[in-house]
């Protein structure tokens, strides 16, 4: 296929309840398919990314992180340890000008409206803070982004967490 210049970590499972029921087993599912499976995918395409000279790599955070959001404690902390493992290779696979930064999108994917059947009032209330009053398209609003993110266009962002989500957060 050519060489490799652009990486997106994007997904990651976890199971939603409220943190003192979470077990081992719920912590392990979203720390090994979100941190670890983002840290391996980064490690195994360092070498190829290193040869290109111009490299980019976009992984996934989330909201739920940023804001604590309930019954998704593991999948937070795993969001959150994307973030922080970001902005260390950012900051160390520079010099190869590599570029590492996080999408963190809030949208209307399958398995958020697993989330909104499974807990309607929940999702409401998420979708009520968004100031331009809805979850975003993945195609439309979030594919966009991270196209952008990956361009030479966004030659000189690194560390970075983008906000995807309509405004909810707004980060400083």
């Amino acid at each position: 296929f050519g060489s490799l210049d652009v990486l997106v970590n994007n997904a990651s499972v976890s199971r939603q309840k409220p943190f003192e029921e979470q077990t081992d087993d719920d912590w392990d599912l979203a720390m090994n398919t979100g941190l670890y499976a983002t840290r391996n995918f980064m490690l195994a395409a360092l070498p190829e990314l290193k040869k290109t000279g111009n490299a980019s790599i976009v992984n996934f955070g989330s909201g739920a992180g940023l804001n604590g959001q309930p019954n998704q404690a593991s999948y937070a902390a795993a969001k959150e340890a994307i973030r922080g493992l970001s902005r260390v290779a950012a900051n160390e696979w520079a010099p190869h000008n590599i570029r590492v930064n996080v999408v963190c999108p809030m949208a209307l994917t399958a398995g958020v409206a697993q989330w909104a059947e499974a807990r309607p009032e929940q999702y409401a209330q998420s979708a009520a803070s968004v100031p331009l009053g809805r979850f975003g398209d993945p195609d439309r609003d979030v594919a966009p982004i991270v196209a952008f993110l990956a361009s030479d266009d966004a030659q000189y962002m690194t560390g970075q967490t983008v906000m995807a989500d309509g405004g909810a957060v707004k980060l400083r």
